[in-house]
C-alpha cells in the first residue's frame, strides 16, 4: 500500500460509497430514534388505531365514574354521637364495599339497603374512639368511585357499667341466671339490652327481663341443662343508657353449669329432698318458719355461701328478737334475708317435727360448724352457687321474682312479655 495518499475529497466520496456513515455516532442516534418509534407505535400502524389513547386496539372507557359516595359525619369530625350519626350513601351508583374499623382493626358490622344505595351500622359505636371509613360505589357502567374518611366519637362526661353475676370462669348450679345491676338508672332499656348478648352451648333460647330500671336478668325457659357453657358479651361501650350517660364497658365473660341439684323443702312434713341429676341422694329433716314468721314458698336460688355469719333481727325488721353472731353453714336464698343454714341452738327434736325459725330453713348443726358429719355441714359441702331450693306447703306467699335471683317464679310468658 505504498501508493499516493487519498485526498480529503476522494476519501469522503469513498466513505459514502462504503456506507461508513451508518456506523458512526450519528447512525447510533438514528437507530435509537427508529427503535423508539417502533416501540411507541406498538408494531401496528393500521388506521383503526388513529385517535385512540395508546394507539392500541382496546376500547376501554376511561372516563370518570358517575357514582358519588357520601359519608356522614364529615372527614375529621370529632365528638361524634355513638348512635345515629354514621351514614354512608351512594348517588348514581351502588355501594360495593363499606369498611368501618377502629384503630385495632375491629370492624363494625352494618346493613346495606336492598337497593344498594345506603349503609348503616347495626350497632352503636364505642365512645372516645377514632374510626376509619373506606367506601366504594360502582355506577351503571361498572366504573368505581371510592372515598376514605376518619372521625372520632364523643368523650362522655357521665358513664355507667353493669355489675354482673355469676363470676367469670365459675361453675354454678342449674338455676343461676345472668343478673346485671347497672350503676345508673336506665331510661333506654332497649338500647342497653340489645348491646348484651347471652348465648348457650348447647343452644337454648335465652331472654332478658328488667326489674326496675337498674337490673336486667337473663334466663332460659327452664333450668339450664347440666354441662351447659354460657357466654355473656357486654358491649356497653358507647351505649347511651340515659340522656348524656354512656356505657364504658366492653367485656366477655363465661361460666359453666355444673351437675343438676334441686332440693325441695316441704314445710308441712318438715323434710327436704335433695335430688341430683334426677336421683334423690339425701332426705334431711328441717325446721322452717314458725306460724308467725313463715318461710316464703317458691323457687329460690343459692346466691351466697358463708361458712359462718352473724344474723341480727334488726337488719330484717325483727327488732331485737335475735342476734346470733356465729350462724354456721349459711346459704342465702333471698335479698331480704331468707337463708338455709345450720342451727345449733335448737333441740335435736325440733328438726323434722316443728317449724321454729324466723323465716329461714334450719338444718341440725353444731356451734362453729366444725363437725363435717351434721346435716347442715353435708348440705353446705354438697351445694354450689346457683343450686335451686324449692319451698312448698308453707303458710306464706310465693317469693317475689326480684327478691334474690328468683326469676323462676315468673312464667315464661310473663318473663318475655
Amino acid at each position: 500500500m505504498n501508493g499516493q495518499p487519498i485526498s480529503g475529497t476522494s476519501a469522503e466520496t469513498n466513505n459514502r460509497r462504503r456506507g461508513r456513515g451508518t456506523t458512526g455516532p450519528a447512525a447510533l442516534v438514528l437507530g435509537a430514534l427508529l427503535l423508539l418509534v417502533t416501540a411507541c407505535g406498538g408494531g401496528d400502524t393500521g388506521t383503526e388505531n388513529k385517535g385512540k389513547p395508546g394507539g392500541g386496539s382496546r376500547s376501554a372507557d376511561t372516563t370518570a365514574s358517575q357514582a358519588v359516595v357520601t359519608i356522614a359525619p364529615k372527614d375529621g369530625a370529632d365528638s361524634v354521637a355513638t348512635s345515629g350519626a354514621l351514614k354512608i350513601s351512594a348517588e348514581q351508583g351502588k355501594l360495593t364495599t363499606v369498611k368501618v374499623a377502629d384503630p385495632k382493626g375491629v370492624e363494625i358490622e352494618g346493613k346495606l339497603a336492598a337497593d344498594g344505595t345506603s349503609w348503616e351500622p347495626e350497632q352503636h359505636l364505642a365512645a372516645a374512639t377514632k374510626y376509619s371509613v373506606h367506601a366504594v360505589a360502582e355506577d351503571s357502567k361498572g366504573r368505581e368511585s371510592a372515598k376514605d374518611t376518619t372521625f372520632t366519637t364523643l368523650v362522655p362526661k357521665n358513664t355507667f357499667i353493669g355489675q354482673y353475676t355469676p363470676e367469670d370462669g365459675s361453675t354454678v348450679g342449674v338455676g343461676m341466671p345472668v343478673s346485671i345491676h347497672f350503676t345508673r338508672g336506665i331510661t333506654a332499656p332497649e338500647a342497653v339490652e340489645s348491646a348484651i348478648e347471652v348465648t348457650a352451648e348447647p343452644s337454648v333460647p335465652v331472654e332478658g327481663h328488667w326489674f326496675g330500671n337498674d337490673r336486667l336478668d337473663f334466663r332460659p325457659e327452664k333450668y339450664w341443662a347440666a354441662g351447659t357453657k354460657v357466654t355473656v358479651k357486654l358491649n356497653l361501650d358507647g351505649v347511651e343508657g340515659r340522656p348524656g350517660v354512656y356505657g364504658k364497658q366492653a367485656k366477655t365473660i363465661s361460666f359453666t353449669i355444673g351437675r343438676s341439684q334441686v332440693s325441695t323443702v316441704d314445710a308441712g312434713t318438715h323434710r327436704m329432698k335433695v335430688v341430683r341429676d334426677g336421683k334423690e341422694i339425701r332426705n334431711i329433716p328441717i325446721s322452717a318458719g314458725a306460724p308467725a314468721t313463715t318461710t316464703y314458698n317458691g323457687q329460690m336460688v343459692i346466691s351466697e355461701k358463708l361458712r359462718v355469719t352473724r344474723m341480727n333481727g334488726d337488719t330484717v325488721g325483727f327488732g331485737g328478737e335475735y342476734d346470733i353472731k356465729d350462724v354456721p353453714h349459711a346459704m342465702r336464698l333471698s335479698t331480704s334475708g331468707t337463708f338455709i343454714h345450720g342451727n345449733y341452738w335448737g333441740g335435736s327434736g325440733v328438726f323434722g317435727s316443728v317449724n321454729t325459725s324466723h323465716g329461714c330453713v334450719g338444718l341440725q348443726d353444731v356451734r362453729g360448724g366444725g363437725s363435717g358429719s351434721t346435716p347442715a355441714a353435708w348440705f353446705f359441702a354438697n351445694s354450689i352457687i346457683g343450686d335451686v331450693v324449692i319451698v312448698k306447703h308453707s303458710q306464706d306467699k310465693t317469693i317475689q321474682p326480684d327478691n334474690g335471683l328468683n326469676g323462676w317464679n315468673m312464667s315464661w310468658a310473663e318473663w318475655t312479655k
